[in-house]
């Protein structure tokens, strides 16, 4: 199973609202207006505790950043409009890499499907009891052991060590999508998904809110019902967000601006290296020296799982060929 290609500029929005707070600091350049925000940034040091005691892979060549983004799918409204009332239910329903080059020559971004069947590691779970290894669906880790065993599955399933992590509450992305006013779609057809709470008709129309959130979420009843095609609307859909955000309006609204950086700030909770606007910058600031043509946006190579059908395992030799390149800092192949 491939992911649909994508256009290159397309790839650039799409790593760029996947680090949506440092993007937006990074276009404007005047982040020391808005230092007061850094509070809104949660800084996990229960994941970076249990990481720096941990067997990890080594880092990579000098240089080079590999930062793993992962989106907080949570499923536990009261009401069960996310299609679980459960209280706890948090999968990472969105995990993506981004791997920037020596000196900044390039990117890569590579997507981790979350229907992919992994081989954890011994990890402690959310109510402190220690899960012994076991194979289970990749976004089931982040559920279970939270972002540090979310990280160290990430790097056995690699080898690539992860030198920063950050999550993105991804319910708390619909603040984002009001703040810019709306992110506008023209739907084919009428789309509906019970089990997101999607409910839209057909035609030119814009998206907010519990909609906008339920249309990047659906997957089982829209199109084939397959998690690449959940990928292909989220990425559509953040694209068309992005070039919301970095509208020339936008930017130059300090009220509208505020709000967006308010929203994408209190969204984030990031490892101590990453915890402050401040750093964000600096990161967007590297992240905007690369060309367009130098980042290209890649998925795991992966097939349907034989024994069934709604999982998915790796893709073999390619899969390992585009983790040895991320790990030695080569250009994967464009077919990877």
């Amino acid at each position: 199973m491939r992911i649909p290609a994508i256009s290159r500029r397309k790839a650039l929005r799409i790593a760029a609202i996947g680090t949506a707070a440092f993007v937006v600091t990074g276009s404007l350049g005047t982040w020391l207006m808005f230092r007061s925000l850094d509070g809104n940034i949660r800084t996990d040091t229960t994941a970076a505790r249990s990481l720096a005691g941990s067997d990890r892979p080594p880092a990579g060549p000098p240089g080079t950043q590999n930062i793993l983004v992962i989106g907080s799918d949570d499923r536990s409204a009261p009401d069960g409009r996310y299609g679980n009332a459960t209280p706890g239910s948090v999968r990472s329903d969105t995990v993506m890499l981004i791997h920037l080059s020596e000196r900044q020559k390039r990117a890569e971004v590579v997507n981790i499907p979350r229907d992919l069947l992994v081989y954890t590691p011994r990890c402690k779970s959310r109510s402190g009891e220690w899960v012994q290894e076991q194979r289970t669906q990749f976004n089931w880790t982040f559920e279970t052991g939270g972002t540090a065993c979310t990280v160290r599955t990430f790097e056995k399933l690699t080898n690539i060590r992860a030198d920063h992590h950050m999550v993105v509450d991804f319910a708390g992305f619909k603040k984002i999508v009001n703040a810019v006013g709306g992110v506008e779609v023209d739907l084919p057809e009428a789309e509906e998904d019970p089990n997101v709470g999607l409910d839209v008709p057909a035609g030119r129309q814009v998206l907010r809110d519990e909609d906008a959130l339920a249309y990047v979420r659906a997957r089982v009843h829209v199109g084939d019902g397959s998690d690449a095609n959940r990928i292909r609307r989220q990425h559509e859909f953040l694209g068309l967000l992005a070039d919301k955000v970095k509208d020339k309006g936008t930017l130059s609204d300090p009220r509208k601006l505020h709000a967006i950086l308010k929203a994408a700030t209190s969204s984030l909770t990031t490892d101590p290296g990453l915890n402050s606007v401040s750093e964000l910058y600096a990161l967007a600031e590297k992240f905007r020296e690369i060309p367009e043509d130098r980042i290209a946006f890649r998925s795991t190579p992966s097939m349907i799982y034989p024994e069934d059908p709604n999982r998915l395992i790796t893709r073999e030799p390619q899969a390992q060929q585009l983790f040895a390149a991320l790990r030695t800092d080569r250009r994967a192949a464009s077919r990877a």
